[in-house]
Formats: structure tokens, C-alpha cells, sequence
């Protein structure tokens, strides 16, 4: 099934300012969306308006012509990264995905373990999460947005704390989504993320967002 997101002039405001200044974007399946620009300037803001966890004040975000943030409708067969997801640090990185895959019904270990070692986490290892290395937490957020096979990433900085190693296992994997048909939209700092990524590009700033590839 192709996935469609439409971002039709959104604007979303906080305290009297304009975070987003009517911002259009389309998104389809099969293809890496990159967005650049510094802290602040709307990218997290837009993404969890397109997540459904913040509604636009004007214009609308359509997936697959259902609008976004309207009552109780948020993005569904989605794998999100946005800010620093709320661990179990008690937990082993395994547990962790076990306990949010056995809420869903599920449980197949052999699938979990799977998900890990595809980006380069051990599942055997007990280690809890609070003593995992920055990058290993970032390894382990991306497991668990993948985890569900979703046909849509909302990815914020998904290479934050990962090493060259890491970067380039990483880039790897979503560029292999891509190739299933997988519809990602990825923030970035690192231009090398974006050029070697990203079939389109954006730039936000001050709220205001322009393709300038």
C-alpha cells in the first residue's frame, strides 16, 4: 500500500508566535524526505504535528486523506524518534522491546532478536539501559521503531551518539526501507545523513520551509 503525507499549509502557534508559518510538503512511499535546520527553527514541531501529537492552528496534514490531530486521529503504522524515547532503564534493551511488543499481543523472541542485531545490538546481553552508551540507546530507539515494520519513519536526529560504525550501519538500513517502499522523513544536523539519504530536501528556518533539493 503506497502512503501518502500532505502538509497543506500549516501553521501552528505557541505564546503569540508562529513555530510554523504555512508549511505544504507532500511525502510518498519509496522515498527518503530530509529536513535541515538549526534547534528551534520547526522540525520537531512539524513532525509531531504530522504524528498527530500537536494539531495545526491553520491548514490541515493529511496521511492517506485522513487529517491529522483532528480529535483523536494520530499517525498510525508509524515508527517515531522524536526527542529521547522513555526507556525502561531497569530493563534490558531486549525486555524494553519485549514489554511494548507483548502490549500489542505479540511475542515472538526470535523476531526481537532479529530487530536487534539488525542494528548491531547483542539481545542476549542483560545489560540494563541506564548503562548503555549513548549510542546504544540511540541503536535501541531505532529497534524499537522499526520493530513493527511500519511503512512510515518520523525520524529527529535517529544518528544522534552513534559512532562512524554506527552512522554508516545505520544509513545502510534505512536506505534498504527505502528500497521496500517505505516512506521516511528524516531531520538531520549531518549534511553527509542528508545528501547520502535523501531523495528530496528541505530547509526550515524561522518556521518557514523551502525544498532546495
Amino acid at each position: 500500500m503506497e502512503y501518502i503525507i500532505e502538509v497543506n499549509q500549516a501553521t501552528k502557534t505557541f505564546e503569540n508566535t508562529d513555530v510554523l508559518k504555512s508549511v505544504s510538503i507532500t511525502c510518498k512511499s519509496g522515498h527518503i524526505y530530509g529536513i535541515v535546520g538549526h534547534n528551534g527553527s520547526g522540525k520537531t514541531v512539524l513532525f509531531k504535528c504530522i504524528c498527530g501529537f500537536l494539531r495545526c492552528d491553520k491548514g490541515e496534514i493529511l496521511v492517506n486523506g485522513k487529517v491529522m490531530g483532528k480529535g483523536t486521529d494520530m499517525l498510525t503504522n508509524a515508527g517515531v524518534i522524536i526527542e529521547e524515547p522513555g526507556f525502561l532503564r531497569k530493563w534490558s534493551g531486549y525486555h524494553n522491546l519485549e514489554f511494548l511488543y507483548t502490549i500489542r499481543n505479540k511475542s515472538d523472541k526470535k523476531y526481537l532478536y532479529t530487530v536487534m542485531e539488525k542494528v548491531g545490538l547483542d539481545p542476549k546481553i542483560r545489560r540494563p539501559v541506564e548503562k548503555y552508551s549513548l549510542g546504544m540507546r540511540q541503536r535501541l530507539a531505532i529497534a524499537q521503531a522499526i520493530m513493527e515494520d511500519p511503512d512510515i519513519l518520523i525520524l529527529d536526529e535517529p544518528m544522534n551518539g552513534l559512532d562512524k560504525k554506527g552512522v554508516e550501519e545505520m544509513r545502510e538500513l534505512f536506505l534498504r526501507m527505502k528500497e521496500e517502499g517505505k516512506l521516511i522523513l528524516l531531520a538531520s544536523h549531518n549534511r553527509d545523513d542528508i545528501d547520502i539519504l535523501c531523495d528530496e530536501v528541505f530547509e526550515m528556518e524561522d518556521g518557514i520551509l523551502t525544498k532546495i533539493r
